[in-house]
C-alpha cells in the first residue's frame, strides 16, 4: 500500500443526475431527484478515486462506513460535483469528508471509510460466507 496522499489532499467527480439515479422503491418512483442512496454510491466511488492510486496491485478496498446529510435536491440533468478530502489515511484504513455541490448549491456532506486488504484475503472471506450459505 502506498503513502502518497496526506491529510486535506482532495479528489473530485462528476454527475449528471440522470432517471436512474432517482428515487423508487419497490419499482415505484417517489420523486424525481438525485436519491439519497444514489449520492451515497457516488460519494463511496469519489473517495475510492484515493484508493485506486494507493492500493497495490494484490490489494483491493473494501467499504467499512458511509454517512449522508442530504440538504437538498439535485433534478434530473443536473451537474453535481463531489469533493472528497482525505481526512485520514493510518494503516490500512482510508477515511474522507465529502460534499456535493450543483453550481455553488450544496447538495449534501458526509463521510466515507474504506479499508485495504489482500485480495485473497478478502477472496477466502467471501468464498467462506458462500460455503456457508451453500
Amino acid at each position: 500500500m502506498k503513502k502518497n496522499f496526506q491529510e486535506g489532499d482532495q479528489k473530485i467527480f462528476k454527475r449528471v443526475v440522470t432517471e436512474q439515479d432517482v428515487a423508487r422503491f419497490q419499482n415505484a418512483g417517489v420523486h424525481d431527484v438525485y436519491s439519497t442512496f444514489a449520492i451515497a454510491r457516488d460519494a463511496e466511488w469519489c473517495g475510492r478515486l484515493f484508493v485506486l492510486e494507493i492500493k497495490d496491485e494484490d490489494e483491493e478496498g473494501i467499504g467499512t462506513f458511509i454517512s449522508v446529510s442530504h440538504l437538498s435536491p439535485a433534478l434530473i440533468g443536473e451537474e453535481v460535483i463531489f469533493t472528497s478530502t482525505l481526512h485520514f489515511l493510518s494503516g490500512n484504513e482510508i477515511k474522507t469528508t465529502f460534499e456535493a455541490k450543483v453550481n455553488e448549491r450544496l447538495i449534501a456532506v458526509g463521510e466515507q471509510k474504506q479499508k485495504i486488504l489482500k485480495k485473497d484475503k478478502l477472496e477466502k472471506t467471501f468464498s467462506g460466507l458462500q460455503q456457508q450459505n451453500g
